[in-house]
């Protein structure tokens, strides 16, 4: 699902990125001083990828390089300006995405943590509450080894009360 939907998105944002570049084409042909900055910057990426290219093939790369044309120059300084904008915004949306997984990764944690709180403070309430019954059939047994079952369960104390009931 998400493959299809990148392939789109980077097609999309191609789409978007040659009118850019067709405008840095013609702004160049407009200013010249933005025009000597594209083809500077064309030279210097023609130089850098054929002295790659050379050392990767074994070439000689003290040879000297020959400069691209004006033409071909703002070609490729708006195909690369073009493509450095495709790059730039992919990379923004994945920063983007990132963030928000990191985001909903934190809230998701949060939740855990609470319900995990939550579970704590239950088992120290039944830790509490088996203390108390403990203790509670603890006292319960001391007082039928010492007055017998009838002091467990009140007789004359519930009878009593019973009495005063029909009185009242």
């Amino acid at each position: 699902m998400i493959l299809p939907v990148f392939k789109l998105g980077t097609l999309a944002l191609k789409s978007f990125c040659k009118p850019i570049g067709n405008r840095i084409k013609k702004e160049a042909g407009y200013h010249p001083r933005f025009r000597n900055f594209i083809i500077n910057i064309a030279q210097a990426n023609h130089r850098l990828s054929t002295k790659l290219q050379r050392r990767i093939y074994g070439h000689a790369t003290d040879v000297a390089i020959r400069p691209l044309n004006e033409d071909k120059a703002v070609q490729a300084a708006a195909d690369l300006l073009g493509e450095l904008f495709v790059f730039s915004v992919a990379g923004v949306a994945v920063i983007f995405e990132v963030q928000r997984s990191s985001r909903s990764e934190a809230r998701k944690e949060e939740v855990r943590r609470k319900e995990l709180e939550a579970l704590k403070q239950r088992d120290d309430d039944l830790s509490r509450e088996l203390e108390f019954l403990k203790n509670r059939i603890d006292e319960l047994e001391r007082h039928s080894k010492t007055r017998g079952l009838s002091s467990i369960f009140s007789i004359s104390h519930a009878e009593s009360t019973k009495d005063k009931v029909k009185a009242g």
